[in-house]
């Protein structure tokens, strides 16, 4: 079966199959659901989530933009119901966990120091992350962690572009002031 490559931006040409689908944005729909705060023991479970109705919902899908961007907006409604059902639990703990980035444990390349200290500098970024409202936190991790354009993200959470520069201007802002005190803090307790 000869393998298609997604677009990224643009329209796609042939409604993709599941299997294409899954194929081309598992691993983004695992991190971003990780890094939208969803707990290490819920990770699988939402990711399933999010396949499942990718799944029902694949007849929908009709091109006007990228499946990444489509697939996110599933990943967007997934979590918010996910954290929506801990709070009216009562959850007692934080939404996001100790995280460890599997592409950092897969690289052998790197010594065990530079694993501990990469796989740190990941638990750190999670919890400023976690800081961040849901609408910032969103931009953040698309923008700054995926890498996707303002026009790609705008389409993605269903909102206009200034509206999404908007955003990341002001997660941008809270995350730089977030990591500016933990580094205070780290430094009163080691100075």
């Amino acid at each position: 079966m000869a393998h298609l490559a997604l677009p990224d931006s643009g329209v796609a040409a042939v409604r993709p199959t599941f299997d294409q689908v899954y194929q081309e944005t598992f691993a983004f729909v695992w991190r971003t659901v990780r890094r939208l705060g969803v707990i290490d023991s819920a990770v699988d479970d939402v990711t399933q989530e999010v396949f499942v109705t990718v799944h029902r919902r694949l007849a929908e899908f009709e091109g006007r933009c990228a499946i990444k961007t489509w697939v996110f907006s599933i990943v967007m409604r997934v979590v918010q119901n996910y954290r929506r059902s801990r709070r009216r639990k009562g959850a007692a703990q934080p939404t996001a966990s100790t995280v460890v980035d599997p592409e950092i444990l897969a690289d052998s390349g790197l010594d065990p120091h530079e694993q501990a200290s990469r796989a740190e500098a990941g638990r750190i970024v999670h919890r400023l992350i976690a800081g961040l409202d849901e609408e910032k936190a969103s931009v953040f991790v698309l923008a700054e962690l995926e890498g996707m354009t303002v026009p790609a993200i705008a389409d993605a959470v269903g909102v206009n572009v200034n509206t999404v520069y908007s955003r990341l201007r002001a997660a941008r802002k809270q995350f730089e002031v977030a990591l500016e005190r933990l580094q205070a803090e780290e430094v009163n307790r080691h100075g």
